[in-house]
């Protein structure tokens, strides 16, 4: 295996030189930083962990700790989620550590052994829940983090999220404005901070138009096909409050939705109208049901940069108000909803 000295010695560079350029110092000239890695990695260079930390007290790692599932190896969002960061932090020159838990470990014990092992600078956070201990945790112990989502109002740590009060708001208030009075919200599991926030969203467009909320038509659970069947099911059979428009989490719940309407006889938009909001999985194109689903969208995709570009800033040390950031989403009407105020 390459070592610092092969490479200075094939680029006539100094060590001190080439190892400024690998960890992208600014005193190194673009030229200079790009060949040397460039030979880096023609001569399969891998620095030495343990080495470099004794160096500079960092050793270029970062986390990802997820719970163990047994679909895990045929979840498209996760294999997005591991692929996305991956690629983030190793064009930053960092490695991306993947440390899957045993079914029913608990969380902060695995926390504990991976700091305890000194042997990464930071975490990422997915999935936060409401008051997640995890942020009390990382932040009591002085080690950096960033969190896809916020578990608080007014958080005091790095994150990037999406609006997701505004975009289930939106999408309540789009069915509301056509007539619709019975709207069914299915949103995702009970504690997660974002399916929290969507609720709130959800109520407050509900407020808006004057309409009494029923909590027979806000269901939760897991955000995939097989819930959106069974809780579309669920809604129209006897004695269910047979909504005229649903609100979906996320695509896969919508597609669920589409097959229990079609098996139950119900069209899209002729009987219940239907909207989503959009991670845009590459695997799954609203634009492709049948009708075409009218969604707010946010690529699941754009979250990988800022959340790697706001672990870093905090390695770093950096102003925690440049590592607090807010993604976008569109609004994309389509054919799936009905004006029914005129029925």
């Amino acid at each position: 295996m390459a070592t610092l000295k092969d490479i200075a010695r094939a680029l006539d560079l100094s060590i001190t030189q080439v190892s400024r350029a690998l960890n992208d110092h600014s005193d190194v000239n673009e030229e200079t930083r790009l060949r040397v890695k460039d030979a880096a990695r023609a001569m399969n260079y891998h620095p030495n962990v343990s080495a470099r930390k004794l160096v500079s007290g960092r050793s270029g790692m970062v986390g990802l700790v997820v719970p163990q599932h047994r679909s895990i190896g045929q979840d498209g969002i996760f294999l997005e989620v591991v692929a996305g960061l991956s690629a983030q932090f190793s064009g930053r020159g960092m490695h991306f550590v993947l440390h899957i838990m045993a079914e029913n470990e608990p969380v902060l014990p695995v926390y504990q052994k991976l700091i305890g092992k000194a042997m990464l600078d930071g975490f990422v956070l997915i999935d936060p829940l409401d008051h997640d201990p995890r942020v009390d945790f990382l932040r009591k112990a002085g080690l950096a983090f960033v969190v896809h989502g916020r578990t608080t109002e007014a958080p005091d740590y790095p994150y990037f999220d999406i609006e997701n009060k505004r975009l289930a708001g939106e999408l309540t208030s789009f069915l509301a404005a056509r007539g619709h009075r019975r709207i069914a919200f299915l949103n995702g599991i009970s504690g997660r901070s974002y399916v929290t926030v969507r609720e709130r969203g959800y109520l407050h467009a509900l407020s808006q138009a004057g309409i009494a909320p029923d909590r027979r038509l806000h269901l939760n659970g897991d955000m995939d096909e097989a819930t959106g069947l069974t809780a579309t099911v669920r809604l129209f059979s006897d004695g269910g409050p047979r909504p005229t428009g649903i609100v979906c989490g996320n695509v896969r719940l919508a597609r669920g939705v589409y097959q229990a309407l079609e098996a139950l006889g119900l069209s899209v938009p002729g009987d219940v109208s239907v909207v989503a909001h959009d991670d845009h999985l590459p695997t799954l194109r609203a634009s492709a049901f049948f009708p075409a689903l009218t969604v707010t969208k946010a690529p699941l995709r754009d979250s990988w940069e800022p959340l790697a570009d706001c672990l870093t800033g905090a390695i770093e040390g950096k102003p925690l108000a440049g590592l607090q950031r807010i993604g976008n989403y569109s609004f994309i009407e389509r054919n799936s909803a009905a004006n029914i105020q005129s029925r």
